[in-house]
């Protein structure tokens, strides 16, 4: 029995889902962690932002990225939109110290 394109379809968009839910949960770990660097920051008077450290980062990205078939380009956007707004968040802590 061959499975129709609308089942196919539907097994897709569910694993597509669970990927988007799987993301999301990681991003609030992740911002949880950084949340934490952000106070360790504020406590000490360190800079929101570290340039040095976000390049390598990037650039550990990117590799991963090639590695995976991902468009390093994305992979690059996607965290400079994520070091953003930690930094913003950094920024917020700092201020309340």
């Amino acid at each position: 029995m061959s499975v129709g394109p609308q089942d196919e379809l539907a097994r897709l968009r569910g694993s597509i889902d669970n990927i988007d839910a799987a993301i999301v949960h990681m991003l609030a770990e992740r911002f949880k962690c950084t949340q934490q660097v952000g106070r360790l920051k504020a406590e000490y008077k360190l800079p929101p932002a570290d340039p040095a450290r976000e390049r390598e980062q990037i650039e550990r990205l990117r590799r991963l990225a090639e590695d995976a078939r991902l468009d390093p380009g994305f992979a690059e956007k996607f965290l400079n939109f994520i070091i953003a707004e930690v930094i913003r968040h950094h920024e917020r802590i700092a201020g309340e110290e």
